[in-house]
């Protein structure tokens, strides 16, 4: 497939283009029936590991024995793309290979091809992207609103096939048919959330969220996320105990080992929470960014910058950002989110464009502010390498080395505001009395 995406007709299609879902099943159809090696990289949040799971659980009623599939998960701080990890999933000798909800780029193959040791790549995704690893086929729901989650994308190329044989193995169709209705809705509410209104063109899974509720997903849900946000970076155990019930309720149950080790997970990033959040944000020159600063082992990061977000108010503030130093050695990772409570803008839940160049004016962009800000130091965006500004246009972020990080907040905090002055000295200037309200831009640079 090409480097690079290109928008046509069939970006309107849903969950994504036609074409692109004909190909995945024909490649999932194919692994199946080749009775080779095959290897599943899927993330490790809820969305990630169902989507791997919806996949898995396909691959096997299809016929594909169990002692032929593998999962990597890379190492805590690291990715796909990164050369040690390239190296340990070619150690694997897969020759099916395929990756759910890790986010894409450009760059070369995930492992390498070769006519002697052909090796197969799909791609199942959402994450906003135009380039993706050379000779992969891929999937893609990013330009196709609105956005599915990869659960939710790989329930839609999965089901026909289970469907499909459904005639040859009417013992167990049923039951694999609820497991992958659960499993979609968990990762789907793993992203999107507990509230998220199901509604067309997203599958109808009333009778799958009537039979297990709302508080019993979202139950498991935390306890899925817990291991990829804990120090340790349990993630295998997370795979495991979902592979391994028969329901979500299961997911609950605390007499089942890996179970106890994800209430554990869950108190860990608790305790971690409670001790980093209220750490007291500072603001960009311009008052678009507010930054919280942490230093954590946990991966906790998104989890305040997303708590802030909603709290957090400023006439002009548009992004909240949470810093981490202590999660990678030499390195910061930083979450950031739209500040719903101030003046960013959000289209969640609606059709968004699917051409970026196309969008609102007034929908906030986060990757497109990131790059923005880097853009102004010339080397910056180079040096931050491609690990700067991935994910979603609402919830972006990035690993970067530490001195690149405070370059680039360098650059905000010096920033300028449309009016030529930043807010601090534009306040002193006119004199205005503090706000009532604690919470606000303002109330907050009179604190500091």
């Amino acid at each position: 497939m090409a480097d690079t995406f290109q928008n046509n007709s069939e970006a309107q299609e849903w969950p994504a283009p036609a074409a692109q879902m004909k190909t995945a099943r024909e490649f999932i159809k194919l692994c199946a029936a080749s009775s080779n090696r095959t290897l599943l990289l899927p993330d490790k949040d809820a969305d990630g590991l169902s989507s791997g799971l919806i996949v898995y659980e396909t691959l096997l009623y299809l016929g594909l024995d169990s002692t032929l599939v593998s999962v990597h998960f890379p190492a805590k701080g690291s990715n796909i793309h990164a050369q040690a990890e390239r190296d340990a999933i070619a150690r694997y000798g897969a020759a099916f290979v395929i990756v759910t909800d890790q986010g894409s780029r450009g760059g070369p193959p995930i492992v390498d091809s070769s006519d002697a040791n052909p090796v197969k790549t799909l791609i199942l995704d959402h994450h906003w992207s135009t380039a993706f690893p050379e000779g992969a086929l891929v999937c893609t729901a990013a330009h196709c609103p609105p956005i599915a989650t990869s659960a939710t994308l790989a329930y839609e190329v999965c089901s026909p096939l289970v469907k499909g044989q459904a005639q040859k193995h009417r013992s167990d169709s049923a039951g694999l048919r609820e497991k992958l209705e659960y499993l979609c809705a968990m990762g789907t509410m793993g992203d999107l959330g507990t509230s998220f209104k199901w509604g067309p063109p997203f599958p109808d899974l009333r009778d799958c969220l009537k039979k297990w509720t709302k508080k019993v997903l979202g139950e498991a849900i935390g306890l899925l996320n817990a291991p990829r946000r804990s120090a340790e970076y349990d993630v295998e155990t997370a795979w495991r105990a979902l592979l391994n019930v028969s329901s979500p309720r299961d997911l609950l149950d605390p007499t089942n080992q890996d179970i106890r080790r994800l209430y554990a997970a869950r108190a860990g990033v608790k305790a971690e929470v409670d001790r980093c959040a209220r750490r007291p944000p500072t603001f960009s020159g311009d008052g678009r960014i507010a930054l919280v600063r942490i230093s954590s082992p946990a991966q906790i990061h998104p989890l305040i910058a997303t708590r802030w977000s909603s709290s957090l108010k400023g006439a002009r503030l548009e992004v909240v950002m949470c810093s981490n130093d202590g999660y990678t050695p030499g390195m910061t990772n930083f979450a950031c989110r739209i500040a719903r409570a101030g003046g960013g803008v959000a289209r969640a839940g609606t059709k968004r464009k699917a051409d970026e160049q196309q969008q609102d004016d007034h929908e906030t962009d986060i990757i497109a502010i990131l790059k923005e800000y880097a853009g102004r130091v010339p080397g910056l965006r180079e040096s931050m390498g491609d690990d700067f500004a991935r994910g979603h246009k609402q919830a972006s972020g990035g690993i970067v080395r530490t001195e690149d990080f405070e370059q680039l907040w360098e650059v905000m905090l010096n920033s300028q505001s449309e009016q030529g002055d930043s807010p601090v000295k534009r306040r002193k200037a006119v004199g205005k009395a503090a706000p009532t309200q604690k919470n606000t831009l303002e109330g907050w640079f009179k604190k500091a």
